[in-house]
């Protein structure tokens, strides 16, 4: 009478192993990325009150500030993510980055430009139509992959 066996073999129980190394190495990559967004949507929304601020000076105000002249909403070391503020004659609001462990974010970054009704940079005084967020001829310098959908410099 035969033996008959029973359980997998050796290659099978390779192929196995590959397959979950495989998902588990795409998995991990995808919540790294993730992660990274959730970071950078942190550093964007410490720009919603100097953003407010740029706002009412274009609505209220006779002429914005000059060249290196403050905005009053600057700041540096003003969370875990983010370094800076900073604010210039346009009103364009830039925010460095720094803290998250990861070059292709740490020492970049992302700004905030006001736009007129014809989505022009604004250049007289007025009321900000929208803001374009992430642009590169701005002055953002993080990769498009990396910003949050509602800042891909539109």
């Amino acid at each position: 009478m035969r033996k008959v066996q029973a359980g997998f073999t050796i290659i099978e129980v390779m192929v196995v192993v590959v397959i979950i190394g495989v998902l588990a190495t795409i998995a991990v990559r995808a919540a790294n990325e993730y992660a990274a967004r959730a970071k950078v949507s942190e550093a964007i929304l410490a720009l919603t009150n100097c953003r407010t601020l740029v706002s009412e000076i274009y609505l209220t105000a006779d002429t914005t500030p000059g060249v290196g002249e403050p905005w009053g909403c600057e700041a540096t070391n003003h969370s875990k993510y983010v370094d800076t503020i900073g604010v210039d004659e346009y009103g364009i609001i830039t925010v460095g980055l720094r803290g998250f462990g990861d070059l292709r974010l740490d020492f970049h970054n992302i700004t905030m430009a006001p736009l007129d009704n014809s989505g022009a940079l604004m250049s007289t005084m007025g009321r900000v139509a929208r803001w374009r967020c992430g642009a590169s001829g701005d002055g953002t310098d993080v990769s498009v992959d990396r910003l949050p959908s509602t800042c891909r410099g539109f």
